[in-house]
């Protein structure tokens, strides 16, 4: 397996020069456009990597299924449907666009970025610190690691430019459906967006959702595995941004990606996959990321359909 990777690596590395690195968040524009790596966690949490696998960078919107997860686990599915959507906008994860009538719940889903800042009310906590400390107590176990931090420079620069985060904020707030304070919800959803991980953190987090909730080291049931069945069909559908039904047909796992780079992807039953090359593409997809998922699903036949 290590080969392989490294032979879809070496195949890929031309697509890294084909996209550009996220620049209107000013700390994610200091990313090196020629990082490149990728580790795979399958079997008994049997790890093979390759690449620049242990480059730190920002989750971004690939702590969104997390977010989700959470409140599935502290409210239900019931609340969580009638908060947001399962449906794919079809439109990029920041739009305001999402209906010529009232914002309602249907509209939006736990993938972009208004669904995900209105999920952040559901989790459980007296306090927004609270509810953020049990995000990434949550987040460090899914990917057996206990040193995942927040990255403070990320997260200050992401609060310092966030205004359109803010009016995406304000709308929820306006339609009626998020009562708490704007600003204490969006500084949550900031730091989610900052925990620093790599890419064996991100397939580590993946194979417990591959394993149903199990985590694979430990064999420790993390969450119950409805919760896995709900959250990948939703990154199936809506993972990917817009271009998820594109990725549904040249990779077909359930992904999420996030805007630092990383491409977080599950192969139900069988493995996890962290990927990172910070150039993105148009849809703000990692475009060498997408390119060797493409390549390691053709070789080994990953695609669920």
């Amino acid at each position: 397996m290590i080969e392989l990777l490294k032979e879809i690596l070496e195949e890929c590395y031309k697509y890294r020069k084909n996209g550009t690195v996220a620049n209107y968040i000013p700390e994610l524009a200091k990313a090196d456009p020629d990082d490149f790596g990728m580790c795979v966690v399958s079997g008994d949490a049997a790890i093979c990597s390759a690449g620049d696998h242990g480059k730190s960078f920002t989750m971004q919107s690939i702590v969104k299924p997390i977010i989700l997860l959470l409140a599935l686990m502290d409210k239900g599915e019931e609340c969580v449907r009638a908060l947001v959507g399962v449906e794919a906008t079809g439109k990029p994860f920041d739009a305001f666009n999402y209906s010529d009538q009232a914002l309602k719940c249907e509209h939006i889903n736990p993938m972009i970025n208004t669904g995900a800042i209105a999920l952040c009310t559901l989790i459980c906590g007296e306090t927004y610190d609270e509810k953020f400390s049990r995000l990434l107590a949550l987040t460090r176990k899914m990917a057996n690691n206990p040193l995942l931090e927040v990255d403070e420079a990320v997260y200050l620069s992401e609060k310092a430019t966030g205004s359109k985060n803010r009016a995406l904020a304000y709308m929820l707030k306006a339609y009626g459906m998020i009562e708490d304070d704007v600003e204490e919800v969006l500084d949550c959803y900031f730091r989610a967006c900052s925990i620093k991980v790599t890419s064996l953190d991100l397939a580590k987090i993946a194979f417990v959702l591959a394993n149903k909730g199990l985590n694979g080291e430990t064999d420790d049931r993390i969450f119950d595995k409805k919760h896995a069945k709900y959250i990948n069909a939703v990154l199936m559908t809506c993972g990917m941004y817009d271009g998820s039904g594109e990725f549904a047909i040249n990779v077909g796992v359930p992904a999420k990606s996030g805007v630092g780079g990383g491409i977080m992807a599950v192969v139900p039953g069988r493995m996890g996959i962290g990927i990172y090359s910070p150039s993105l593409d148009s849809k703000g997809n990692s475009f060498a990321g997408i390119k060797a998922l493409e390549l390691l699903s053709k070789k080994l036949d990953l695609s669920i359909f």
